[in-house]
């Protein structure tokens, strides 16, 4: 009995010496808004390198593509690298998403008119009807200047390989959708090298795509899903300097 009395003091001189030295300093911290990052359960700063997106664990590159641009010019991946560069894919009559992503690209391109190795490319799901002179009129309309956003036609099928197998980024003709075509409103970020990259999400996996068809001084959508034009606009400030 004794010995168990003997137990139950250590125990509670241990918890008070605890007390005593280690709350103090958590609830200061708390207070004082010093939380260090290990101690917020798995949320990202940010401040992580962007990861490469693989499959079977080999990086992804973008797959090579061959089309006409608004100037009737051959754009090919070829001519992107060297460059950061932002993927999506759109149609010029879209009566939805399309406005608000391009909106977005002008946006970015705003940001980055003076550096010479960013772009967009732009592939168009209805390239029946969108001609280099359709894309040339979309881009006056919405002030499409950069010399290196490329807004491309071509072969149907070629551009919806491109889309659903080469990027993953869902595209398809659909009747009953706004303006007869689906697609997800995403943007991919591809690197200097030709290689997908994106930052990581709170578990610590990459996002893969970034959101285009929500405004960001909206913040978020009606289904309650987030902007994320400001952290792209993060990323590649960081591949830009890799």
């Amino acid at each position: 009995m004794k010995q168990n009395k003997y137990s139950y003091v250590w125990v509670s001189l241990v918890v008070l010496v605890f007390g005593i030295i280690f709350i103090p300093k958590i609830v200061d911290r708390v207070k004082d808004g010093t939380i260090v990052k290990s101690d917020r359960m798995n949320v990202k700063s940010g401040d992580e390198d962007l990861a490469f997106i693989t499959t079977n664990g080999l990086k992804r590159r973008v797959p090579e593509f061959t089309f006409l641009n608004q100037d009737s010019l051959i754009v090919t991946d070829k001519d992107y690298l060297g460059k950061v560069y932002l993927v999506e894919f759109f149609f010029t009559t879209c009566p939805s998403i399309c406005p608000v992503m391009t909106k977005n690209l002008v946006a970015l391109q705003d940001e980055f008119k003076n550096e010479e190795n960013f772009g967009v490319a732009s592939f168009s799901i209805n390239p029946r009807y969108d001609k280099p002179s359709v894309l040339k009129t979309y881009a006056e309309k919405y002030g499409i200047t950069d010399l290196d956003w490329n807004l491309m036609t071509g072969e149907h099928d070629a551009i919806y390989e491109l889309a659903n197998s080469g990027f993953n980024i869902y595209a398809a003709e659909a009747s009953n959708a706004p303006g007869g075509f689906e697609h997800s409103g995403l943007f991919a970020l591809v690197d200097k090298r030709g290689y997908l990259r994106s930052r990581m999400d709170k578990f610590g996996n990459p996002i893969i795509y970034y959101r285009g068809m929500i405004l960001e001084e909206h913040g978020e959508n009606a289904t309650g899903e987030t902007e994320q034009i400001s952290i792209l606009r993060t990323d590649i400030k960081k591949l830009l300097e890799e």
